[in-house]
């Protein structure tokens, strides 16, 4: 039995410290040495140095002066990275269609003049509830709104929406977007360079 047992034990013990902490280690050496701000999270840091978020998960912006990410129904709060999910209400359901009211009304409200139509990933939340970014036209839509809570010309607005819109991934897959966070880091410099020294 003994002789069973001996060569049984050592190779768990050996795969135990082989895959699962010779390999964990290695790859996350090779990680942080190829990629380190991916490796660390592609966290996004202020002037100050200051971390700010990740370029990966949305963050809740309600402010006029700021760009508004798509709608999260995370559980607990919004983008709650920790609890990735979706509403899971289907096209049929009430409760989605009283959301998308309200949601159209929040942003007919904060910017009243603009009767343009409103992109539905502004009222409509993604799979995950993280996501960090919009589409140009949710960008678009929201540009005459900001520019003037932030005293801007809508041609400067612009321009930073077009020098922060992604294109597709590989030139292939899904559309082109913006990251919202980093859009809002740019104004925030932006209106900081604007400001009489």
């Amino acid at each position: 039995m003994l002789d069973v047992l001996k060569p049984a034990l050592v190779l768990f013990a050996l795969m135990t410290l082989l895959t699962g902490v010779v390999y964990p280690l290695t790859v996350t050496a090779l990680a942080h040495s190829l990629f380190p701000v991916k490796a660390d999270g592609s966290l996004l840091k202020s002037a100050e140095g200051r971390i700010i978020g990740s370029e990966l998960i949305g963050q809740q912006f309600s402010d006029p002066k700021y760009f508004w990410g798509r709608p999260s129904a995370t559980p607990l709060h919004p983008y709650n990275a920790a609890a990735s999910s979706g509403s899971n209400l289907g096209p049929t359901n009430p409760a989605l269609a009283d959301a998308v009211k309200a949601r159209i009304a929040v942003l007919q409200k904060a910017d009243p003049g603009n009767h343009s139509k409103i992109p539905v990933d502004l009222v409509t939340g993604s799979a995950s509830g993280l996501d960090p970014h919009i589409s140009v036209a949710a960008a678009e839509y929201q540009a005459h709104r900001v520019a003037k809570a932030r005293h801007l010309s809508e041609t400067q607005v612009d321009q930073l929406v077009q020098n922060h819109t992604e294109g597709r991934q590989w030139h292939l897959f899904g559309e082109a977007r913006i990251n919202v966070l980093k859009l809002n880091l740019a104004l925030d410099a932006q209106n900081t360079e604007d400001r009489p020294k």
